[in-house]
């Protein structure tokens, strides 16, 4: 989805606003981020199944609001379907006071990982789940070796992910936990980006600052800060391959949907799929 149809579903949904107040863009990937006034609006892809995922988020943060976690709010209790496109309408955050490090995103996830299951349910985290749709939409763009490689990495994953037995007592997790996704207001950090919660091994949202560290060039003091406020390290448990492996299956697949319009992304991809390939753990990756 780009920003323009984007913009088409605001128009549908009546949220566009006035030529001289026009919603600003925040993000685009797998949704379209608007802020609208005093609220943000997050577009879902044209996709029906994904209206499910938007009702969950919407019940997943009215069930951290009642457990206390501080996170964003929903500004509406239930998803809108405009043209085909999940809506969902959330309270606008005070700006931030400070970037989000590594310690406030610790201090979350202690919040989140000591809560016990909610009343309704919450799936499994599929961090595999999408690679097909990817590479799909990528196409002739990207290699059919590097594809099909993916496909037999993604598959080999799955299976030795389900034969894995935690450090720590799964449960509730955010599935996509880095400081991005944490907003530092006046009155400390606030989770955002509720969509991937999920309820699975909670070894998922360590590892994921662990492949940060490895990949993407967070200094080891930062890690190292992240570790110290969460209380434990997650490279010390034998099963942290298996899911780091997962996870970049997973991230150079989702770089691949972009290779058809995007040459940075092109070369991205390739790039992690050559590291991949060539079993180095130390190539650096570059967020996209």
């Amino acid at each position: 989805m780009d920003e323009a149809r984007a913009r088409d579903v605001l128009n549908s949904a009546g949220l566009a606003g006035s030529a001289g107040d026009r919603p600003e863009l925040i993000a685009l990937g797998e949704n379209a981020v608007f802020a609208v006034g005093d609220l943000v609006v997050k577009v879902g892809r044209d996709a029906p199944e994904l209206l499910d995922r938007a009702r969950r988020e919407l019940a997943v943060a009215e069930w951290l609001r009642a457990c206390g976690v501080p996170a964003v709010r929903a500004a509406e209790p239930k998803p809108w379907f405009v043209a085909g496109h999940p809506l969902t309408l959330w309270h606008r955050l005070p700006p931030a006071v400070r970037p989000a490090g590594p310690a406030d995103l610790a201090e979350l996830l202690r919040l989140v990982h000591a809560l016990p299951a909610p009343s309704f349910r919450l799936p499994r985290r599929e961090l595999l789940g999408g690679v097909e749709r990817w590479l799909r939409l990528a196409g002739d763009a990207i290699d059919a070796e590097d594809a099909e490689y993916l496909r037999a990495r993604r598959d080999g994953f799955a299976a030795a992910v389900v034969a894995l037995v935690p450090h720590l007592t799964p449960g509730p997790l955010h599935g996509d936990a880095l400081p991005r996704n944490v907003l530092v207001g006046p009155e400390g950090p606030v989770l955002v980006d509720l969509e991937t919660f999920s309820s699975d091994l909670r070894e998922h949202d360590l590892v994921v600052m662990a492949l940060s560290r490895d990949r993407y060039g967070l200094g080891g003091e930062a890690y190292d800060e992240f570790i110290r406020t969460y209380g434990w390290d997650v490279r010390e448990w034998e099963g942290c391959s298996v899911l780091r492996g997962a996870r970049e299956t997973a991230s150079c697949a989702w770089v691949a949907q972009h290779a058809p319009a995007n040459p940075r992304a092109l070369a991205e991809f390739r790039r992690r799929v050559a590291s991949l390939r060539d079993g180095d753990p130390t190539v650096r990756w570059h967020p996209f």
